[in-house]
């Protein structure tokens, strides 16, 4: 049903532009001189608006509050994608869509970031972990990737917009040096762990992120999995193991209903902390101003709960 209900977006899609893009984009350039990026998904979005400031335009894709894995296009974002300069997506199973959307554009000046391109992707892990078929996509949860994307993102948008080069290379390099003051935060956390094992009662999407600091896991579901309801095996596995070993906290994801983790912290005492992947933030959360940096330094003050 899914690859049904995107190829009838793709149709259409197509009829909007037949309808309104010549038109559209010729208005548009005599509107604004901008740049104009249009990002999939949070992460990107933040980070190329860090970039540019306001010497170009951003477009965010994904509604703030939606859950990201079931996202689908509506045809008035494949016109934001066929009008814009610059698009850029994650790449992955969340991002399936995007190849189709892709074949269909008129406009061939588009130039296209599929960010998985440009760091050392990892297999998911399943609960075991043993490796699963796929590569993690979560990249962006590793903060040391984020930086490595940043990069690519600048180098882009400055070779697009030559004029601005100067602004968009100080912004580059001042969100660097904040990226780079996370890491440490996060590394400082570390250093002063008193274990080396966190708890998901939810799905698992942080792989990048656990390898950078040498973390172990356990979990109830990989990152992408489609699972909603855990097995009795799995739950009384975990349940277990914060039993055992005394954890302390439980993790839950962003906008996740939380239950599998309440589940094992009413049988365990555990603590039930939120630990966000930044894969999207809520619409109160984007309208008070946080961002991929404020995010991650809420997971900082979690994760040094959880290690104590």
């Amino acid at each position: 049903m899914k690859k049904i209900f995107s190829f009838l977006l793709v149709i259409i899609s197509i009829c909007s532009l037949l309808l309104y893009g010549c038109s559209s984009n010729e208005q548009n350039s005599r509107q604004s001189e901008k740049l104009s990026i249009v990002t999939s998904i949070f992460p990107y979005y933040d980070f190329a608006r860090n970039i540019v400031g306001d010497k170009a335009d951003v477009k965010l894709l994904l509604s703030p509050g939606n859950e990201p894995h079931h996202y689908e296009p509506s045809p008035s974002d494949i016109v934001a994608i066929e009008e814009c300069d610059i698009f850029i997506y994650n790449g992955g199973e969340s991002d399936e869509w995007v190849e189709n959307v892709l074949d269909s554009l008129e406009n061939k000046n588009i130039t296209v970031l599929k960010m998985t391109d440009y760091v050392s992707l990892l297999n998911e892990k399943n609960p075991d972990h043993t490796d699963g078929d796929e590569a993690d996509e979560h990249i962006w949860t590793s903060v040391r990737n984020a930086e490595q994307l940043v990069k690519k993102i600048s180098a882009v948008v400055t070779e697009k917009d030559n004029k601005n080069k100067s602004e968009y290379e100080n912004n580059t390099n001042q969100y660097l040096l904040s990226l780079d003051e996370l890491d440490k935060e996060f590394t400082d956390v570390v250093n002063n762990k008193k274990r080396d094992t966190v708890v998901f009662g939810d799905r698992f999407p942080f792989l990048y992120f656990m390898t950078d600091y040498g973390l172990n896991y356990e979990c109830a579901f990989p990152g992408c999995s489609s699972e909603t309801e855990p097995s009795l095996e799995v739950v009384t596995r975990l349940i277990d193991y914060v039993r055992d070993n005394n954890i302390p906290v439980v993790f839950h994801l962003e906008m996740s209903n939380g239950k599998i983790a309440q589940l094992i912290g009413d049988d365990t005492g555990a603590e039930i902390l939120q630990f966000s992947s930044c894969h999207n933030i809520t619409k109160d959360e984007f309208n008070n101003g946080e961002d991929y940096i404020s995010v991650m330094k809420q997971n900082c003050s979690a994760l040094k709960e959880a290690l104590s």
